[in-house]
């Protein structure tokens, strides 16, 4: 499946989220990542956050969708991380 991740974390959770989210998806923006996980791996990214998250102040907020193709990215401005890869 193809998702996209935001997180709100307080400051003191930030970097250990970032570095976390890092190892599943791609990083696109501040608390922002995208990429195709599987529900395992979604699973197990779930996890490892909730222990990383104060639930009753950080959010953890996910869209899915079944493949990329199905969602169009516009992007405004200056793209923080490309994900394309060019040969």
């Amino acid at each position: 499946m193809y998702i996209i991740l935001v997180y709100d974390m307080g400051e003191k959770r930030v970097g250990k989220m970032l570095k976390l989210c890092r190892r599943y998806l791609n990083w696109i923006q501040n608390s922002v990542f995208e990429g195709e996980i599987s529900e395992v791996k979604l699973k197990e990214l779930i996890m490892l956050a909730k222990q990383i998250m104060d639930e009753e102040y950080d959010s953890l907020i996910i869209f899915k969708g079944r493949e990329k193709k199905w969602l169009t990215k516009q992007i405004v401005g200056k793209e923080r991380s490309s994900i394309d890869n060019f040969l």
